[in-house]
């Protein structure tokens, strides 16, 4: 039998009796039925399967469960709801920055990690930080607008500017 490994996930204290070298990726989706990490390249190449660790971005199919023991993780799911989507969340919504939306939750949760380290990033700034996050539909445009906005929503609502 495993060891139990704990772990927060969006805000609730988990603890899994399950191999140490699971992938964090198998836990969120198949024992939490998490959805928002989507399982692509298994690599750690496409980004698709993105949460934050500790409010850093790790891709969750190379990220063993052991690694996250006492750390907080968050997924798409803990961001915002329908009512109230997070502002990056809002952004993407906004400017369609989704066509089948396979991409979505590694941008969305690159964007957030990225959008805390530099608040105002400038466009350059904004394609480096995704570069490594693969899109196979081509919104590559409409993902950018969508960064950009969220970085001047999240300004606004720091300053109480609203637009």
């Amino acid at each position: 039998m495993a060891d139990e490994v704990c772990l927060t996930v969006n805000g609730v204290p988990h603890g899994f009796a399950l191999p140490r070298e699971t992938p964090l990726i198998y836990v969120l989706r198949n024992d939490l039925g998490l959805n928002g990490p989507k399982f692509g390249c298994g690599l750690g190449e496409c980004g698709a399967c993105t949460v934050l660790v500790d409010g850093i971005a790790a891709r969750s199919c190379v990220t063993k469960l052991a690694s996250v023991e006492g750390r907080a993780v968050t997924t798409l799911e803990g961001l915002g709801t329908l009512a109230a989507p997070h502002p990056v969340q809002a952004a993407f919504i906004a400017e369609q920055g989704a066509q089948c939306g396979y991409c979505l939750n590694g941008m969305i949760m690159t964007t957030l990690a990225f959008l805390k380290r530099n608040p105002s990033p400038t466009e350059a700034e904004a394609r480096e930080a995704l570069r490594y996050n693969l899109c196979r539909c081509g919104t590559h445009v409409e993902i950018l607008r969508s960064v950009l906005r969220a970085a001047r929503d999240m300004a606004a609502a720091e300053t109480g500017d609203e637009r």
